[in-house]
């Protein structure tokens, strides 16, 4: 069985990484300990390296397009890890789920029209529904007892009161954390049917899922759901393959997968470029070894952060990480106002995390923290919010 080194530091600075690079070009001061943009300090799979220097010695980077086995790939993914058999004719490829959700607004609303969202939730779709000229309506996630649940009695106060046709759904939840459970999604599906809203279903952290728990494809819970779910998925997140765009959108109903393509080719897209098919096929085919190794790095690295919390962070609430790589820490304990929050974690320890508000206002007294990372370097995160906070 093949092994990999999760603990290899692997220096990223000058390499026009985002993470790394921009601090200076976003207004942040230089040497800060960057853990924010949900992107991974981890090579990808070695097979997928393979295949990407085999492409680039070919040496001819022309227009490229996908063949059946990629298609075969894709699909057996998701049947094989999800137990859901999508059709071939439902897929369609995007460079990126952020596109594809703008495209899928454009598709299915018109200018000024409602789009529902799940606050604090990932805010490309806060953006993406604004930059549309679309109305956003908040139906804002509930905090209690230290852990995030669905209003649905509110969601369906709003679908009626607003006449809202499309909710924007986030599963696994980014920034909170959360794994849906099949009730919740049933529930949700249930109302959505019941008055006509279409929903789009991020679904890119769908692999990172921790402590026994399954995710549930939305497409899966129901058959009627599939005919009112635009799914989105990519490789990206879990092969950290971010840069080299490439994503499956999944449109089993006919009609809304004509309109999805129609605002797609009148974006002027065609095709994808020919690393990220590459790279997307041959992790689906061959990747899932060093993906199970990871999970279960990332699963060590959660039970870090549980001890360390406990035993050196008290005046902090690490929120459950249930699923995704992306930890969601509560600092209200402290008692600190938000922007004394974003000092201290800036000017005092020192780290680029992503502060609540950037999810909304829901999000305001939290802080987003990416633990994709080799454990010293999380180590040396949480020392530093430790020697802020005392």
């Amino acid at each position: 069985m093949a092994s990999y080194d999760f603990d290899e530091i692997i220096p990223r600075k000058n390499t026009n990484s985002i993470k790394f690079d921009f601090a200076r070009e976003r207004g942040l001061p230089e040497g800060l300990l960057p853990m924010w943009v949900a992107d991974m300090d981890f090579r990808t799979a070695p097979e997928v390296i393979a295949r990407l220097e085999e492409v680039a010695r070919h040496g001819i980077f022309g227009y490229t397009e996908a063949k059946d086995d990629y298609y075969r790939a894709v699909l057996g993914w998701f049947g094989r890890r999800f137990g859901h058999d999508f059709d071939r004719s439902s897929v369609v490829k995007t460079p990126g789920v952020v596109y594809a959700l703008a495209m899928a607004i454009r598709a299915f609303t018109a200018p000024g029209d409602p789009v529902i969202v799940q606050t604090p939730v990932y805010y490309p779709f806060s953006g993406t529904v604004r930059g549309n000229g679309r109305r956003l309506v908040d139906n804002a996630l509930v905090y209690r007892d230290g852990r995030y649940i669905m209003d649905l009695v509110d969601l369906e106060s709003k679908i009626v009161s607003e006449k809202a046709r499309l909710l924007l759904l986030c599963s696994p939840h980014n920034p909170v954390g959360r794994v849906w459970d099949i009730d919740e999604l049933a529930e949700l599906g249930r109302i959505c049917l019941r008055h006509g809203c279409l929903i789009v279903s991020d679904e890119i952290h769908c692999d990172f899922v921790f402590g026994g728990r399954r995710h549930h494809l939305l497409a899966s819970v129901d058959k009627a759901l599939e005919e009112i779910t635009i799914t989105l998925t990519a490789p990206s997140k879990t092969f950290n393959l971010a840069g080299l765009h490439c994503s499956n959108a999944f449109l089993p109903n006919p009609e809304l997968r004509r309109l999805f393509k129609d605002e797609i080719s009148r974006s002027g897209l065609s095709q994808l470029n020919a690393m990220g098919l590459a790279a997307c096929q041959t992790a689906y085919e061959h990747g899932e070894p060093w993906l199970e190794a990871l999970l279960g790095y990332l699963e060590g690295n959660i039970g870090f952060c549980h001890g360390f919390f406990l035993d050196r962070l008290p005046t902090l609430h690490l929120v459950e990480p249930e699923g995704t790589y992306l930890l969601w820490i509560d600092f209200g304990p402290t008692g600190l106002r938000h922007e004394e929050i974003c000092r201290l974690v800036m000017d005092k320890a020192r780290l680029w995390l992503d502060e609540g508000t950037m999810f909304g206002e829901a999000g305001t007294g939290f802080q987003r923290l990416n633990m994709a990372c080799p454990r010293s370097v999380l180590a040396e995160a949480l020392e530093r919010l430790e020697k802020a906070l005392s």
